[in-house]
């Protein structure tokens, strides 16, 4: 089939990645492949002089010169418009099927003719945030009438709470099971955590940082490593002595994971939480918040769940993780590479597939 999928930008986020991987198992199963993202953003002439002001060199740098994203690093065909602006139909070829990504381009997509293909929108978040005023035009492009795919179940009742049962199908992510791997270990001479570090409020290194200082006064050498696309900020703080590493190259992200006794994921609002899925699949237990699909990864033992936004619980539950017997450890460890082990890309490609194909003979 000819394949479209549409974007609002390319990055190195999550939801970009999972793009990129769906391409590249498409690809290699005969499809013809082709991702249209628009233009980088450029900062207005305010946010410059803000990042001046604060000596922000490095944002200034990246508004220069964008980075490039995982469709950039993937080798799939990757269309990019000449200017921010919307996606159109004369931006796209005539295709089998095009898919959404970011409820704007799903309301790109509604105006464009069916020849463009079979309307898809994979929904991989509830893309309402604080201080922005896009609810209604949000739950208005995700009741547009589409073929409606959701990265977790969490997802899709988050979103039928607030409009209806929309007929939205569930395929979960999954995590590259050759890159992300790891060989039976025992738990480190020193007790080690780590996370995910971003300067954004809503991704929760806050809470994470607070669990590993509330540790540290019953094991005061535990040491913490995390990694991030962001610089660290005094405003959110790593803990003390933090083994940070700035943007890793994505081959080396199995090496931190395996690194540490137990993973933290302490996000406010998440869709999926592809870090907890790599940490399990390098035989790292995860310790987490009920938020995406921590509560269908870890619910049935293979880590440990904590109340949303408690430190303190987190805390408790480094403890218990980092004083266990090396026999218990190795088989939360053991758990948790079984359950990420146990669902490819390629389960996603082929259950991606066949509910397409099941709604084209419908």
């Amino acid at each position: 089939m000819r394949i479209t999928f549409l974007l609002p930008s390319d990055n190195l986020t999550g939801g970009n990645r999972v793009v990129a991987i769906y391409a590249q198992h498409l690809v290699a199963r005969g499809h013809q492949v082709l991702v249209v993202t628009c233009a980088p953003d450029r900062m207005n002439l305010r946010n410059k002089v803000r990042a001046l002001l604060r000596n922000n060199w490095q944002q200034l740098r990246n508004n220069a010169a964008p980075q490039p994203g995982h469709i950039a690093l993937s080798g799939i065909t990757h269309k990019v418009l000449e200017r921010p602006r919307a996606i159109t139909a004369s931006d796209v070829p005539d295709a089998d099927i095009i898919i959404a990504t970011w409820w704007e381009t799903a309301v790109w997509m509604h105006t464009m003719p069916a020849c463009k293909g079979r309307k898809v929108h994979l929904i991989q978040g509830y893309e309402v945030f604080p201080g922005q005023k896009t609810i209604d035009k949000v739950h208005a492009a995700l009741q547009l009438p589409n073929l409606k795919i959701a990265i977790s179940s969490d997802l899709k009742q988050t979103i039928e709470n607030k409009l209806g049962n929309l007929g939205i199908y569930v395929i979960p992510n999954a995590v590259n099971l050759t890159q992300f791997n790891a060989h039976p270990r025992s738990k480190q001479y020193t007790p080690t955590v780590g996370f995910v570090y971003s300067i954004a409020h809503f991704k929760g290194a806050d809470v994470c940082t607070r669990a590993c200082e509330l540790a540290r006064q019953q094991i005061p050498e535990l040491k913490v490593v995390a990694f991030g696309a962001d610089k660290p900020s005094k405003e959110v703080p790593l803990p003390t002595n933090t083994e940070y590493y700035y943007r890793p190259e994505q081959a080396y992200l199995q090496k931190i994971y395996s690194a540490c006794d137990a993973w933290l994921f302490g996000s406010r609002l998440d869709s999926f939480g592809l870090p907890i899925l790599e940490a399990m699949a390098c035989r790292t237990p995860v310790i987490a918040v009920p938020i995406g699909a921590a509560s269908d990864l870890l619910g049935d033992g293979t880590g440990i769940l904590v109340a949303k936004e408690s430190s303190e619980e987190m805390a408790t539950a480094i403890v218990t993780i980092c004083r266990q017997s090396a026999n218990e450890w190795q088989e939360r460890s053991d758990r948790a590479y079984r359950k990420a082990h146990s669902y490819s890309w390629d389960d996603a490609t082929t259950c991606l597939l066949n509910i397409i194909q099941l709604k084209n003979r419908e």
